[in-house]
């Protein structure tokens, strides 16, 4: 992972600002998983799954650009060994983010998310999440309980390690987290869509059920460490928020192969422009088409 050169004349000014976005780039570095942390609507049973894109022991490992600089490093890792949630079997999958280099000096992020996925409907169990941004904390578990629903939320207490009372929120049916949710977006095949086709997709994060649109863009080649990588484009439809430039300013370049692995992921924020690129694999599923 490369380091940021002490060499280039930033000013203070431009420092502040570019430190202040170091602690938000994580969240748009997995925005893709907010963003596919759905589920089709009408839906009340388990439905089976065609996967044919991962298995276990997979890992991806990604660069972090803000700007024309890398500021850190992230990755997915499907664990070798398939765990039982509520009597079924799953996948454990975690996804992990940390600043590098330079970054870490002046602003330090190490934040995991983590699901077990049952392996045939793809839709989330258990869920976790461990986050350390700077001088911010928070450990965060989520039990679904699909009967009824709902999700069972529980935070741990800062000062005694120990995990709150559980909250309890309605869900949509098969309801998957963020991590389940990019799991599922893999098992999409992009080639039965046409250029201006629109996902509608609904879900659920933290408190609050969302509707969403993502836009299928076309095909589009995308250069990596790796090589020329063929890729689906797509675009959400973002809400206003105070983090994004615009509707359309998040850009999901996924690999046109059997394994539907993000490549690329671009953000526009009103800090300035992040994102995610792919630079290493380990144990796909497929032969990840390179064209040179």
């Amino acid at each position: 992972m490369g380091r940021v050169s002490m060499a280039y004349p930033l000013s203070l000014s431009r420092l502040n600002v570019n430190f202040t976005g170091m602690k938000l780039f994580l969240s748009c570095a997995f925005v893709v998983l907010l963003i596919s942390a759905f589920t089709l609507p009408g839906y009340n049973e388990f439905e089976t799954l065609r996967n044919t894109s991962f298995g276990k022991g997979e890992e991806l490992t990604y660069r972090v650009n803000f700007g024309f600089f890398t500021v850190g490093k992230a990755s997915t890792v499907i664990d070798n060994k398939v765990f039982t949630m509520n009597g079924r079997p799953c996948y454990k999958v975690d996804a992990f983010g940390e600043t590098s280099g330079f970054v870490s000096w002046v602003t330090k992020v190490n934040d995991q998310w983590g699901a077990y996925i049952d392996t045939a409907a793809l839709v989330t169990h258990v869920s976790y999440r461990k986050i350390r941004e700077g001088s911010y904390r928070k450990d965060e578990m989520i039990t679904y309980d699909h009967a009824r629903n709902q999700a069972e939320v529980r935070v741990m207490d800062k000062k005694t390690n120990v995990y709150g009372e559980p909250k309890l929120f309605k869900t949509p049916d098969n309801v998957r987290d963020m991590v389940a949710g990019f799991m599922y977006m893999r098992v999409i095949d992009f080639n039965k869509y046409k250029i201006g086709d629109t996902l509608s997709v609904s879900g659920f994060f933290e408190d609050t059920a969302y509707n969403m649109r993502i836009i299928y863009s076309g095909k589009d080649k995308v250069s990596t460490k790796l090589g020329k990588i063929p890729c689906h484009k797509l675009v959400p439809v973002m809400p206003d928020n105070k983090l994004f430039d615009g509707e359309n300013s998040i850009t999901c370049w996924m690999s046109d192969d059997g394994n539907r692995i993000p490549v690329k992921i671009q953000a526009k924020m009103f800090i300035g422009s992040t994102g995610i690129e792919l630079v290493g694999i380990k144990s796909l599923r497929n032969q990840l088409r390179i064209l040179y």
